[in-house]
């Protein structure tokens, strides 16, 4: 239900969600237990925020000193600008401002810039907030974001989803440390795998329990079952952070069984006493949960596109990925008669899978 709840949205370019403040701080505490310096002397940049709305802002400025930041720069996207609009009024923080311009204030951008204590209260936080309006609507592609880009040091944001690739692609382009929101489908992107494949992107800390839940902008219906009345938030199951920042459970091994225990004493019916299907097409065994991944297997083996999110790489390193937009970076993961980009067992497709070995 959350994915087609996700993917309506995406089709109807009502893809902006805001992320709740305790996700946000449950995330960033991960990289800070594991290197508390990871923020200090950083400027970071906000770039699909408005800090009028969104946690991001608030968590970084009410942080600044803690986190030992150097400058911290949200941008915020015009309202006229936006594909899905709703129904838009100034907010009073903007209107009491003295630079504050009823022409411009649903067709420009904003840019927010903390850097100092501002009021002289000797502390540095949300109320130092300097704001004005940029030159144009706030599009990260503008040339007057991507300066802003080229300036920062780590971009953290919640992307709208169907931006996801370009966005991505345009943090990857300046060589970034970023840290965003996207689909797990992005796994296997021809823009993504290849990053994840070479280590220079992988899944953050998550969140609890694997469920996101976000408060959406603007109304739409969905699914029975994925927007909570009472809270009005939105749940996904298929949301997860990406980054190229290290963190300590990215770390930490699986323990599993044996090959032979797994046959023994799996709880999966499709391995107890049957032992692990081979591929078709590919030099591989299909491993079709995390859990039963065998400890002693020395060959390639076939695992969920799940197993990323636990995915250690002093323990395993990543071969390849079967692809859902054609073949392309797998690079000799395929027999070349293979007509399909998919691993086949007993001439069934297998969904989505990621192709690893155990390291020595």
């Amino acid at each position: 239900m959350a994915n087609a709840s996700l993917t309506a949205a995406k089709n109807a370019k009502n893809d902006e969600f805001y992320t709740q403040y305790h996700d946000i701080e449950r995330e960033i505490n991960a990289y800070l237990d594991f290197n508390p310096d990871t923020f200090r002397g950083k400027t970071v940049l906000l770039p699909c925020d408005d800090p009028e709305w969104s946690n991001f802002t608030l968590f970084f400025a009410q942080h600044f000193e803690v986190l030992g930041l150097k400058k911290l720069i949200s941008t915020s996207y015009a309202a006229e600008s936006k594909l899905y609009k709703t129904p838009y009024q100034p907010s009073l923080f903007e209107q009491s401002a003295p630079q504050f311009d009823p022409a411009k204030t649903s067709v420009r951008g904003k840019i927010f810039v903390l850097d100092g204590d501002v009021d002289g209260d000797g502390i540095i936080d949300f109320h130092d907030i300097k704001w004005q309006y940029l030159e144009g609507d706030g599009d990260f592609r503008s040339r007057e974001v991507t300066a802003l880009r080229d300036e920062a040091d780590i971009i953290v944001t919640n992307p709208p989803f169907s931006l996801f690739r370009e966005f991505l692609a345009w943090i990857v382009a300046a060589d970034k440390k970023f840290l965003i929101i996207g689909s797990a489908n992005a796994i296997t992107y021809k823009e993504v795998f290849p990053l994840i494949k070479e280590n220079r992107l992988w899944l953050g800390n998550g969140f609890h329990k694997g469920n996101a839940y976000f408060r959406p902008v603007g109304d739409r219906e969905y699914v029975a079952g994925v927007k909570d009345a009472e809270t009005g938030l939105v749940k996904f199951r298929n949301c997860c952070w990406f980054t190229n920042l290290d963190h300590g459970r990215r770390h930490q091994p699986l323990i599993l069984m044996t090959e032979a225990d797994n046959v023994r004493y799996s709880r999966h019916k499709e391995i107890r006493g049957a032992g692990y299907a081979h591929y078709d097409n590919y030099d591989a065994i299909e491993v079709p949960y995390v859990d039963a991944i065998p400890s002693d297997y020395e060959g390639a083996m076939g695992v969920p596109i799940t197993f990323l999110d636990k995915y250690c790489p002093e323990q395993f390193e990543i071969l390849g990925a079967s692809e859902s937009e054609g073949k392309g970076f797998s690079n000799g993961l395929w027999h070349s008669e293979s007509s399909v980009s998919q691993p086949l067992v007993n001439g069934s497709r297998a969904y989505k899978r990621l192709f690893i070995r155990k390291l020595q």
